[in-house]
């Protein structure tokens, strides 16, 4: 373990250690973030906790705005799970009683109020790490029975994208979890029938054959994959010269996908006493949190078998209305300039689904790599804005929306090439006309 690891190691301990003691005689109001790695990272805390017998209560939240902050209980212990980095000055407004953060993001400033404790690895170094890496840790010390909490860990991490990075985290979570690695092709679920995961892959996206069953079915007949007694192969069950023909007619459907990109490291992961696909495993938790049910994405991730078939219908027509709101979004009118594109969804696509949608065009080969995909979509009296850079190479996206919302006001949160904000429905035109300058002023300068 490398000196600077060894020291963010010790100070999660020391956080850890006081954040127990003081929820001794308190309870503690946990939130935290809806994606994947926010449910995994309320799973971790939550099992910790009740084999702890204490005292808490739990809300979800697909973000953090001014009032809810201001709303939050005084008299009690607040733990924020992936978010609030950017809430600093809220938080602080706020006079919250005592917080405890535990999140991965950008922090908008590195001077902490008096009572918040934090845990983010961008204080140290920019190091890698989910929040359900960094809430297993701080929790693993505490429950007897940590090493089942390690798989939610590592769901979570491949939930925010960060499985290129296990190896590098040198904290043995992957080790301590269980969990299988196997090389294979990055098109998921791995276990389940090619022709159906063909249908439904979002990422990558394949044109001509994502959401299209005839182009599913002419595909597998171009590559020699059959049917056997009337169902198709797994993709964990092709051999090679399969798997090599399957990867070499998806190249040809999407040139912007580079075969390192599309062969690689799959996880399987033991859930309800079955190995299930890691990345399938992330997408019935997203379906749920994202379809306003992020109860049932945690009763899943602690394996409450009552919730298990509840989640799976629901990431079943999640999956359907995806693919209708790609089909929309694709014929779409579109605002576009050099390196860029806005795409205004307005109520055709729900602000739950629009990150995903971004993410998905971000990967497919619609658009050169280095261009921005703005993506918006109404909910009551706001905006949902994702925005996302394709081939995640080219300029910081956090900081040319920051540019926007530091104008018109708003709420901002994400990564370099992953970043998202929330406006006024009355500030649309405002914020467009701005952002279009904006990025078009960043391009000049490039």
């Amino acid at each position: 373990m490398k000196r600077g690891e060894e020291k963010f190691e010790k100070e999660i301990n020391a956080i850890s250690e006081e954040f127990f003691e003081k929820i001794n005689n308190q309870e503690v109001c946990i939130v935290s973030h809806f994606d994947t790695d926010g449910i995994t990272s309320a799973s971790i805390v939550v099992s910790t906790l009740k084999k702890l017998d204490k005292r808490f209560s739990l809300k979800i939240v697909k973000s953090l705005n001014e009032q809810f902050i201001e709303e939050l209980p005084k008299d009690k212990i607040i733990l924020f799970l992936d978010l609030a980095s950017g809430s600093l000055r809220h938080i602080e407004k706020a006079k919250l009683k005592e917080v405890f953060i535990i999140d991965h993001h950008e922090l908008t400033s590195k001077i902490l109020p008096e009572n918040v404790k934090i845990i983010n690895p961008h204080l140290e170094g920019k190091q890698k790490i989910s929040a359900s890496g960094l809430a297993y840790l701080f929790c693993k010390e505490k429950n007897k029975e940590y090493k089942e909490l390690a798989k939610l860990a590592v769901l979570g991490m491949i939930g925010d994208c960060l499985e290129k990075e296990i190896d590098f985290l040198n904290h043995g979570i992957l080790e301590e979890s269980g969990v299988q690695r196997k090389r294979g092709l990055l098109i998921y679920p791995s276990t389940r029938p090619i022709n159906r995961v063909l249908e439904y892959s979002s990422n990558p996206y394949i044109p001509e054959v994502t959401g299209n069953i005839k182009g599913v079915l002419e595909l597998l007949r171009e590559v020699g994959i059959t049917p056997e007694n009337g169902k198709y192969k797994s993709l964990i069950e092709l051999n090679e010269k399969e798997m090599e023909k399957l990867t070499t007619a998806i190249l040809l459907r999407n040139a912007k996908i580079k075969s390192k990109e599309l062969v690689g490291d799959i996880f399987l992961i033991k859930m309800f006493n079955k190995l299930e696909d890691a990345r399938d495993l992330s997408a019935v938790i997203n379906a749920c949190s994202r379809s306003g049910k992020p109860e049932l994405a945690v009763q899943y991730c602690l394996e409450i078998s009552a919730a298990k078939k509840n989640a799976e219908l629901t990431h079943i027509k999640y999956k359907q209305n995806l693919i209708t709101g790609l089909n929309y979004i694709t014929e779409t009118e579109k605002i576009s300039g050099k390196g860029f594109v806005i795409i205004n969804a307005r109520d055709r696509v729900k602000d739950t689904m629009i990150g995903t949608i971004a993410s998905i065009i971000s990967n497919s080969a619609i658009y050169e790599e280095g261009t921005i995909i703005t993506t918006m979509a109404y909910f009551e009296n706001k905006i949902k804005v994702s925005a996302r850079t394709a081939g995640k190479e080219g300029r910081n996206i956090r900081e040319l929306l920051s540019k926007t919302i530091d104008v018109i006001g708003g709420e901002i949160g994400g990564h370099e090439h992953a970043a998202g904000c929330i406006i006024d429905q009355e500030k649309e035109n405002e914020f467009i006309d701005l952002l279009k300058k904006n990025l078009e002023v960043e391009l000049v300068k490039i």
